[in-house]
C-alpha cells in the first residue's frame, strides 16, 4: 500500500442508493470522457485524466492507468500507442488533427475506463488493452464512445436548440437571429456547468474529481522539473490550462460566435446545420488552443480562464493515496516512453 493509504475495502464512493447501476456508471462515464480533452492534448509531453478510482497518464507514446483496488494495493497496466499524425500524413493537417487526436483519445478514455472499472471493484482486470484482445471488445470500445457523442448531441446541441425556440414563441425580443443564438449558447453553457455541478454532488463523482486534482498537481509537479513526490505533488496547484474543461468551454463560447452567422429557418435545418459544423467547432477549437499555447501566452491564458473558473468544480484536493495512484501512472508512462526511444520534448 503506498504511502499509507487507507483501504477502500467498503467502496462508499461507489455506492448511492437513489440511482440505479446503470445510470450510475453512465453519468460516470460521461464525466469521465469529458475529461479526455485533456488527455489528447498532442503538443505537449504529458497528459492524463481521472478514471473510476484512479488516473491514466500520457506521453507522445504511452500510457499508463493506475487504480487503487479495495485492497489499498495499486492495479497498473501500461500500452504503447503512436499519434494519428505518424501513421497517414493528412491527419497533421489544421481542424483535421484535432479531431485525429481527441478522436483517439476517446478510445483511449473509454479502455482506460473498463480496466479501472473492473480494478476498483476487486476483479483481475485484463493484462492489455481490451481493443487487442478480442473483435469484440473493440466494438464494444466504440459503442461507448458513441452512446458518449449521442448523449452530447442531445444535450448540448438538441435541448438547447428546443429551448431557445420555446422562447422564440413565447417573446418576440428572441425572433431576432442574434438574440436567439445568443440565448442558445447561453442555455448551453449553463447546461454543461449545471451537469458537472449537479453530478459534483455525488460521492462517487467527487472521488473522480479527486483523482483529477491528483492528475494535475502531478502533472504539474513534472513539469516543474523537481522531484515528482507525494510532498512535492501536494504543493502544485490543481487548476490547469489545458484541461479539458478548458477547451470544452472554448467550444463552446466559439459556438455562439459561429451560430450568430447562421441566418437559418426551421428547427430542424438549425439542428442539421449545427451537427454538420461540430467538426469544424471541434477542430477549430483546437487549433485556438494550439496557436495560444505556442505564440501567445496571454491569449492562451485569456482563453483558458473560462475553465480554470470551472476546475473549482471538476477538480478536489487528493489525498496522498490518490497522488500516489497518479505519481505511479505517470512512472510506468515514462518507463514505457524511454523503452520505446521517445524523445521527451514538445511534440
Amino acid at each position: 500500500m503506498a504511502h499509507g493509504a487507507p483501504p477502500i475495502t467498503a467502496m462508499s464512493g461507489m455506492r448511492f442508493s437513489t440511482l440505479g447501476a446503470g445510470v450510475r456508471r453512465f453519468l460516470r462515464q460521461q464525466v469521465l470522457l469529458q475529461a479526455w480533452l485533456h488527455a489528447a492534448d498532442a503538443e505537449f509531453l504529458i497528459g492524463g485524466q481521472a478514471v473510476i478510482e484512479g488516473v491514466m497518464m500520457r506521453s507522445p507514446h504511452a500510457y499508463a492507468v493506475a487504480v487503487r483496488r479495495p485492497d489499498g494495493e495499486l492495479a497498473t497496466t501500461r500500452q504503447p500507442w503512436s499519434r494519428p499524425s505518424e501513421k497517414r500524413r493528412f491527419w497533421r493537417w489544421p481542424v483535421l488533427r484535432g479531431l485525429a487526436v481527441l478522436g483517439q483519445a476517446m478510445a483511449l478514455g473509454v479502455r482506460a475506463l473498463r480496466f479501472s472499472g473492473q480494478a476498483a471493484l476487486g476483479e483481475e482486470p485484463a493484462a492489455g488493452p481490451p481493443t487487442e484482445k478480442k473483435g469484440e471488445s473493440s466494438i464494444g470500445i466504440w459503442l461507448s464512445v458513441a452512446a458518449s457523442a449521442a448523449f452530447f448531441i442531445a444535450f448540448y446541441k438538441f435541448l438547447p436548440l428546443l429551448a431557445a425556440t420555446g422562447l422564440e414563441r413565447l417573446s418576440p425580443a428572441f425572433r431576432s437571429q442574434w438574440a436567439f443564438n445568443l440565448a442558445d449558447g447561453l442555455i448551453r453553457l449553463a447546461l454543461f456547468v449545471g451537469f458537472v455541478a449537479l453530478l459534483a454532488l455525488l460521492p462517487d463523482i467527487r472521488r473522480v474529481y479527486e483523482y483529477h486534482g491528483a492528475e494535475h498537481k502531478v502533472v504539474f509537479n513534472y513539469e516543474s522539473g523537481a522531484p515528482v513526490t507525494v510532498e512535492n505533488a501536494r504543493r502544485c496547484g490543481r487548476l490547469h490550462p489545458r484541461c479539458g474543461t478548458s477547451f470544452m468551454v472554448v467550444i463552446l463560447l466559439l459556438a455562439i460566435v459561429v451560430y450568430m452567422f447562421l441566418p437559418l429557418d426551421g428547427f430542424w435545418l438549425k439542428l442539421g446545420l449545427r451537427l454538420a459544423l461540430l467538426p469544424l467547432l471541434v477542430g477549430g477549437g483546437y487549433e485556438m488552443i494550439r496557436f495560444s499555447a505556442r505564440h501567445g501566452r496571454s491569449l492562451f491564458a485569456l482563453l483558458a480562464r473560462p475553465g480554470l473558473w470551472l476546475q473549482r468544480i471538476t477538480t478536489r484536493e487528493p489525498d496522498a493515496g490518490q497522488l500516489a495512484c497518479a505519481i505511479r501512472a505517470l512512472e510506468e508512462t515514462m518507463e514505457l516512453e524511454k523503452a520505446k526511444g521517445g524523445e521527451l520534448v514538445i511534440a
